[in-house]
């Protein structure tokens, strides 16, 4: 299923690049709840290699997703303007 990138989503997105971190910084500080708004919540997993989110729709079903660093550039770039998201198992 698509998911059209929000300005919420988008507005995680800036603050991950301002952080300006390497794959292995993020991998050293990894956390699956760093990033918190009213409708996602993730952070980065070294296992995955991959920010990894979970998106609450209006009826609070959880879906999930995950972008690589250069996915999260090119999302701020415009360049990708969806995203695949999956039910939460």
């Amino acid at each position: 299923m698509k998911m059209l990138i929000s300005e919420e989503l988008k507005s995680i997105f800036y603050e991950i690049n301002e952080e300006n971190k390497s794959l292995s910084e993020w991998a050293e500080i990894e956390s699956d709840d760093m990033f918190q708004t009213k409708n996602y919540c993730g952070g980065f997993d070294a296992i995955e290699n991959a920010f990894c989110f979970s998106y609450y729709d209006e009826n609070n079903k959880e879906y999930w997703f995950q972008l690589s660093l250069d996915e999260v550039a090119k999302a701020i770039k415009d360049e990708i303007k969806e995203i695949e998201i999956r039910p939460a198992e």
